[in-house]
C-alpha cells in the first residue's frame, strides 16, 4: 500500500471472483437496474468502446458521442437503508469486469476519512486517496485508449463527506472536505483515468448540488414492490413445504400493512427469513405459514431513515 494511505480503504478487492458474483445473483430484482448502469459505467470508464459503435452503424465518431468524454464517471446511490444500494455498489464491478472484459479493482473509502476534525486532516487524507488511486490507474490505458484496468472507488454514507456547502450550521473543515471530494473527482475526470466513483447516501438532498451535478447517474433505490418480495421470498424459501400460494401470501404480508412502508430487501434477507429458519429450528419442524405468519407478526420492518429520531 501507498506511503500514508493505510486506514484510507476498508480493504480493495478484485474483480471478478466467485463470491462477488453470488452476491450480484442475489440482488433480485435489480436486473435492469444493474444492465443499465453497467452499460453506462463501461462507456464511461472506455469511451473507445463507443467510439467503435458509432463507427460501425454512423460510419463516424458522432459528436453526440464525443460528449460522452466530457461525462463525471461518478455516480451517486440514494435511498433508505436496507434498500440494496451499497450491495449493489460493492459488487457492481464483478458486472463491469464481466461486460468489460477488464479486471476491476473496488477501493472503498474507510470513514476514517473524514479525520478527527483538526483543520486540514480531512482534506489531507482525501487528497492521498485520490493520489492512491490515480498512481494505481495512471497507466491503465493502452495506446489506442482501450482501458486495460478499471477501477471503482465507493463512498459510503457520502453525505458525511459531501455534505451541502450552503447548509449555514456547516463547519470550516466539512466545506474543505467537500472541496477536496470536489477536486479529486475532477482530477480523475481530467486525466481520463478508467474510474467510477460511486456515492452512497440516504440523503440524496444532504449532497452538495455541485457534486449532484457532476453524476453521470443519480440512481434512487426504493424499497422492494409485492413482486420483488416475492421473488425473492421464493428464492430464501425454497425447499419448504410453503407453496407459490403461501409465498404471495408472505409478499402481500411483508407490505405497508397500514405503517405507510414495507419490509426493505435486508429485513427479509438479514431478519425475517433467517428468524423464520431458527423458530423452525427450535421446535424441530419443518419450515411452514404458520411459523412464518408468526414471525411476520413480531418482527417490523426497518422505519425509513426520515421517520428515525
Amino acid at each position: 500500500m501507498t506511503e500514508g494511505t493505510e486506514g484510507l480503504f476498508a480493504g480493495t478487492e478484485e474483480f471478478p471472483n466467485p463470491d462477488a458474483q453470488a452476491r450480484l445473483a442475489a440482488l433480485v430484482g435489480l436486473d435492469e437496474t444493474v444492465d443499465r448502469l453497467v452499460s453506462e459505467a463501461v462507456v464511461l470508464l472506455d469511451p473507445s468502446l463507443a467510439d467503435a459503435w458509432s463507427s460501425s452503424v454512423h460510419g463516424q465518431v458522432i459528436p453526440a458521442v464525443e460528449a460522452l468524454r466530457d461525462r463525471t464517471p461518478m455516480f451517486i446511490f440514494a435511498g433508505d437503508v436496507g434498500t440494496g444500494k451499497t450491495e449493489l455498489a460493492e459488487v457492481l464491478g464483478q458486472a463491469i469486469a464481466r461486460a468489460a472484459g477488464a479486471d476491476v479493482t473496488l477501493y472503498p473509502l474507510s470513514l476514517t476519512a473524514r479525520g478527527r476534525g483538526a483543520v486540514g486532516e480531512m482534506t489531507t487524507l482525501l487528497t492521498r486517496a485520490f493520489d492512491r488511486v490515480r498512481k494505481d490507474f495512471a497507466r491503465a490505458r493502452r495506446a489506442d485508449g482501450r482501458a486495460v484496468a478499471m477501477g471503482v472507488l465507493l463512498v459510503d454514507e457520502a453525505d458525511a463527506l459531501a455534505q451541502s456547502r450552503e447548509l449555514a450550521q456547516m463547519h470550516h473543515e466539512d466545506r474543505a472536505g467537500v472541496n477536496a471530494l470536489l477536486r479529486g473527482i475532477d482530477g480523475m475526470r481530467a486525466s481520463r483515468l478508467p474510474v467510477l466513483t460511486i456515492l452512497c447516501t440516504n440523503r440524496l438532498e444532504a449532497i452538495d448540488p455541485a457534486v449532484q451535478r457532476r453524476a453521470a447517474a443519480i440512481q434512487v433505490f426504493e424499497r422492494p414492490a409485492v413482486e420483488q418480495r416475492a421473488a425473492l421470498l421464493s428464492r430464501l424459501l425454497a425447499g419448504t413445504k410453503l407453496q407459490h400460494g403461501d409465498i404471495d401470501d408472505l409478499a402481500s404480508a411483508t407490505g405497508e400493512a397500514g405503517r405507510g412502508y414495507g419490509y426493505t430487501y435486508s429485513d427479509l434477507r438479514q431478519r425475517l427469513v433467517p428468524e423464520i429458519t431458527l423458530t423452525a429450528y427450535r421446535r424441530g419442524s419443518a419450515i411452514d405459514m404458520t411459523i412464518a405468519l408468526e414471525v411476520i407478526a413480531r418482527t417490523s420492518p426497518t422505519q425509513p431513515f426520515e421517520l428515525k429520531d
